[in-house]
């Protein structure tokens, strides 16, 4: 997003990153012609109140939220024209991207108020899935004016640019089974602890987040909520008695959760017949422990990279990691902590093991083995337990994803898969499906949930996932590795590749 500029306006660079070089440097000195490249709060300290030609901006969605302080700040700066550089302007709705072109544009969309009542309102109530046709158009006039005024500062390019250079990628969302013990304390979690009452009475208190995290973990392993039964917390009272009579927290057990045991059974196969190496991906430091654990019981060599890594000492293992020469098999990674910005091409391929509620947030961070210096054939899975929460925040990005392929990249015909009554529904279980998500479409490429007409030719990662391809059993996968993981506990595949590949690259 940009507001054009003369570049012979900038008359000369100052590049800064090397703290030895500011000690020298003076503030005062900037003149509105210079040219100085800097982060975001040594910006904010040192150059708040001198005059700037162009204020440019890289990751402009971190200005997302115009209450927040460094928005604020940034704003005050003087400058004759700013520019944001952003490749997710919408994350998460429609108030971020007027956040984004009020700073560009100040005034262009009105206040925040006119903005939600003039754009904002009509254009989600028809986008709704059970929208009436007389929403629907006025959502979609809305869409319209919205998009023509925000063209006058907005310049877009897609991933479609880049993709030509890189090799192919094959993006899957696995749907894994439950495991006996995870469905029990599930259930009993739902029954005692009863979130979903709150939620439908308006009340989204700490302690239906605090259920919200409880789940997810229940869905990564049992192993995370292992303490919350020993101490009979609310929603797991009496469910030490659920575990097994022999069972320890000081060992991982692959086999007491769908996904880890789906997960064990692809890095063995990728170990035992390619010479790939894997990245592992965790919203949560837990799960990065467990799987520390499951490497030690496997033999492989593993790098770990969490926040509690200095910057240093992170490019140096980055750079061994990315080695051909290097042995180490596994490279886990914190997705807040290096979700973005790190290049992992030494891998090919790469687990993200739980959904963040924000979609940019994992785009960034399964990005990190498909960059440029990338040979081989690149492979993502998505790991998700059926008929959980975790489809629930699935079902929420492709929400998500759907308004911003709407808005920013104008696209026509986006489905409406999910009504907003439906994307509320995040305490439930849903024992009786291959797929949550899948049955929500109301698909129809696929008969009695089988696929029986293929996706169009032009769809690929970034379209909807109702333009994938849908599967119900191994024979729909062209990834070998996930083939013979199947069997495990793997219940329904989405997948999809990024462009038909015309580089030769294996």
């Amino acid at each position: 997003m940009r507001r054009s500029f003369a570049p012979s306006q900038v008359a000369k660079r100052k590049q800064r990153g090397d703290s030895s070089d500011d000690e020298d440097w003076d503030p005062q000195t900037v003149s509105p012609r210079d040219s100085y490249i800097s982060p975001y709060r040594k910006a904010l300290t040192q150059l708040t109140n001198r005059p700037l030609c162009v204020d440019a901006n890289e990751h402009g969605h971190r200005l997302k939220n115009s209450d927040n302080q460094t928005y604020q700040a940034l704003n005050a700066m003087k400058a004759a024209r700013r520019v944001l550089i952003s490749g997710t302007p919408i994350q998460n709705d429609l108030l971020e991207y007027f956040s984004l072109v009020h700073f560009v544009n100040t005034g262009i969309l009105g206040t925040a108020q006119e903005f939600k009542r003039r754009f904002e309102f009509p254009i989600l109530k028809g986008r709704d899935a059970d929208a009436s046709d007389r929403d629907r158009c006025a959502g979609e006039e809305k869409l319209k004016e919205l998009i023509s005024v925000v063209n006058r500062c907005l310049i877009r390019r897609t991933s479609d640019i880049l993709s030509k250079y890189l090799p192919v990628k094959i993006e899957q969302v696995v749907c894994c089974r439950l495991t006996p013990l995870q469905r029990e304390l599930y259930r009993l979690f739902l029954s005692q602890a009863k979130p979903a009452e709150c939620v439908q009475q308006g009340r989204v208190s700490m302690s239906s987040l605090s259920s919200i995290t409880s789940l997810k973990k229940l869905c990564n392993h049992p192993t995370l909520i292992y303490e919350k039964c020993v101490e009979g917390e609310d929603g797991f009272a009496g469910a030490l008695e659920l575990f097994p009579p022999a069972y320890s927290n000081k060992a991982v057990e692959p086999q007491l959760s769908g996904k880890m045991l789906v997960l064990d059974y692809i890095l063995a196969v990728t170990r035992s017949t390619t010479t790939d190496k894997v990245v592992l991906v965790s919203n949560y430091t837990q799960t990065l422990d467990l799987f520390e654990k499951l490497c030690r019981a496997r033999k492989y060599l593993y790098v770990r990279l969490d926040g509690t890594m200095s910057i240093k000492k992170r490019a140096k293992i980055v750079e061994r990691f990315n080695s051909p020469s290097n042995p180490e098999f596994i490279f886990m990674l914190s997705s807040k902590a290096g979700g973005c910005g790190l290049n992992l091409i030494g891998a090919n391929r790469l687990v993200m093991f739980d959904p963040d509620w924000n979609p940019a947030n994992d785009e960034q961070a399964m990005a990190r083995v498909w960059r440029d210096g990338q040979r081989k054939t690149c492979y993502i899975y998505r790991l998700v337990s059926t008929g959980t929460i975790e489809e629930r925040i699935l079902q929420r990005q492709a929400h998500k994803k759907a308004l911003s392929s709407c808005v920013v990249d104008e696209e026509q015909d986006v489905e409406r898969h999910f009504s907003l009554e439906e994307l509320k529904e995040l305490f439930t279980l849903n024992e009786d499906t291959l797929s949550d998500t899948h049955d929500r479409f109301r698909c129809r490429r696929c008969v009695n949930g089988r696929q029986v007409r293929p996706p169009a030719v032009d769809a690929d990662c970034t379209s909807d996932l109702s333009c994938w391809h849908h599967c119900v059993d191994k024979r729909g996968v062209r990834d070998a590795v996930l083939q013979a993981s199947w069997d495990v506990a793997v219940s329904f595949v989405f997948h999809q590749r990024s462009h038909e590949d015309q580089r030769g690259l294996v």
